[in-house]
């Protein structure tokens, strides 16, 4: 499609460490917002999409050496600027079954205007990049970058489900093969929403075949603890190993649903943790379920008695847990997670 192109790339190169710096391994200052923990790929802070040379006083992420100088290496590019009116275009006829959060990141890249986007890497690691099954000549030490070549990876792992199962994979990603009554749903952190709305859209758009494209795409903003960003490289968050070991994962479940952090972020402490658990599970489910077993027990020896002919009492209660229920479909059919969580807590 005449879509992808070889180009010879400045690339940050760090002396000390004896290799080019792909752009998650160079963090320095943001040009667009001052953020001093900016990666090379992306901003975390104002979400704007990077280069490793964009970067003020960047510094090696392997050794935090600033001994760094910029150098020629070539790479395979995605020309996204060729590719804008039809990803505006496309962006247009989904963007009314998308939250506000994922249509405002979407149209936010598309009005500043796309930029071609390099799609391999100087990295030992990763998938190869190939041409007609062999080596691409000069990219034999390179890879696929990573955002380029994991959305791909939607649409390989069903593949393999289905094929494991014996049906046909195409019948969802192909819509050729019957895929365009499937319903394509991603939930998705802020940060990553421009690749799915901008990037991965690219890829398909561009390939000119009848892909299947996401239809409803849920963006969350960030969870924070305590104010602060949840990081693994400066130890500061619970994460999913330790918080099973410490509390059972109907606690966690409940919690970050009737929490998630919709229309803004969301700050995590034990403190609330610990308040949101005791009210909303201890206190008022618990309580509940606690009090129809001890009278259960008491009234009926603990057998569930035989009903009777309802009265209005029991009319009335069904009337209004048939309401609490149809919120709560309606809720969960527009992807409104906490209205999901708080239509189940009234039903309690």
């Amino acid at each position: 499609q005449g879509l992808i192109e070889e180009r010879t790339d400045k690339m940050v190169y760090s002396i000390d460490d004896r290799r080019f710096l792909p752009d998650r391994y160079v963090e320095g200052t943001c040009p667009h917002c001052a953020f001093p923990k900016a990666r090379g790929d992306q901003c975390d802070n104002c979400g704007n999409l990077l280069d490793p040379t964009d970067l003020i006083e960047p510094y090696s992420v392997i050794s935090g050496s600033k001994n760094i100088e910029v150098r020629d290496t070539n790479h395979l590019y995605l020309l996204q600027t060729k590719l804008q009116d039809r990803i505006r275009a496309w962006v247009d006829s989904k963007a009314d079954a998308w939250p506000q959060l994922t249509r405002s990141i979407a149209y936010k890249h598309l009005d500043e205007g796309l930029i071609d986007r390099g799609i391999t890497r100087d990295l030992a690691w990763g998938i190869p990049v190939v041409k007609g099954g062999m080596p691409r000549p000069g990219f034999e030490d390179k890879v696929f970058y990573v955002w380029f070549d994991a959305p791909i990876e939607y649409i390989a792992a069903t593949q393999e489900w289905a094929e494991s199962n014996g049906t046909d994979w195409r019948r969802w990603w192909r819509n050729d093969a019957g895929a365009e009554d499937a319903q394509y749903v991603e939930f998705m952190g802020k940060d990553n929403v421009a690749f799915h709305t901008v990037s991965f859209p690219a890829t398909i758009l561009g390939s000119g075949e009848p892909w299947k494209t996401v239809d409803r795409l849920k963006a969350f903003n960030w969870l924070n603890w305590y104010g602060g960003k949840f990081s693994t490289s400066g130890k500061r968050g619970v994460f999913m190993d330790q918080a099973l070991e410490l509390l059972p994962p109907d606690l966690w479940r409940w919690y970050l649903t009737a929490n998630a952090p919709e229309g803004s972020d969301t700050a995590f402490t034990w403190e609330q943790f610990a308040s949101a658990v005791n009210r909303d599970l201890a206190d008022v489910l618990g309580n509940f379920i606690n009090r129809i077993l001890k009278f259960n027990e008491s009234k009926f020896g603990g057998v569930v008695p035989e009903g009777g002919q309802p009265g209005p009492l029991e009319e009335k209660l069904y009337a209004t847990i048939s309401a609490g229920i149809a919120d709560l479909t309606e809720q969960m059919d527009a992807i409104e997670v906490r209205k999901s969580a708080q239509a189940v807590r009234a039903l309690w």
